[in-house]
């Protein structure tokens, strides 16, 4: 990111993750043998700040949030879709708690991994522990922007950052079934659930977008993309 101008409230980092393709044939035995495939309902909780990791979670299907919280408020960091991983901070062993907790939006299928078996196959195998260290670089970036254009953008912006990301990165495409609640929307946003209920019915007013029930559609991604600049 060269300037703030670049910056986005976007929940998903730009990193496409290819780290289990650098893997040997007998590291992906060793992390088959020592993971299990575990499925969550809809709003599950998949952590909880403050408790010892025994796992590294890979999301393997669904769409989970992560967030920190002090036992009054919480803040939304990012959203975990499909091929994004949970547990990462705790790698280095002097990490030995979630710095976070994280709750499905949907049914999702997390393969949780042996913490020391991913120990062992970092420590093994050099190109995968870069691919590590490119998806915590990427994440660090997003939390980043994500920060900035919660502090200095008004929400007119903040909310079509939101809906781009979800266009574009989550579900990628233009109409999608939105899986998240209003509340949802508004806590990704950083605004009210009112204030929020009062931009999606303007921004649908102006022809940006169009809701019924659950459907969702971006109409003008072009317009979207300059309010998201201009903040």
């Amino acid at each position: 990111m060269e300037n703030s101008l670049k910056f986005t409230g976007c929940t998903i980092s730009s990193h496409v993750s290819r780290c289990f393709e650098v893997l040997t044939v007998d590291e992906k035995k060793l992390i088959d043998e020592n993971s299990v495939l575990v499925k969550y309902n809809k709003r599950e909780i998949l952590c909880k700040q403050g408790s010892l990791v025994d796992t590294v979670m890979y999301m393997e299907k669904g769409l989970a949030k992560v967030f920190v919280e002090d036992g009054t408020n919480s803040l939304l960091l990012r959203i975990v879709p499909d091929g994004n991983f949970l547990g990462l901070a705790a790698v280095a062993e002097h990490h030995r708690t979630f710095p976070y907790s994280s709750i499905t939006y949907v049914d999702s299928e997390v393969r949780q991994i042996d913490i020391n078996i991913f120990r062992q196959v970092l420590n093994s195998n050099p190109a995968f522990a870069r691919e590590m260290i490119d998806i915590m670089s990427s994440n660090a970036v997003q939390l980043y922007g994500r920060f900035f254009c919660l502090t200095y953008k008004q929400a007119y912006g903040r909310l079509a950052d939101i809906i781009l990301c979800l266009g574009d990165k989550i579900f990628k495409r233009c109409e999608f079934e939105l899986p998240l609640s209003r509340k949802d929307l508004a806590e990704l946003s950083g605004m009210s659930s009112e204030t929020l209920i009062r931009m999606l019915k303007k921004f649908n007013d102006e022809g940006l977008i169009s809701m019924e029930g659950k459907s969702f559609t971006i109409l003008d991604h072009d317009r979207l993309q300059k309010i998201s600049i201009t903040g």
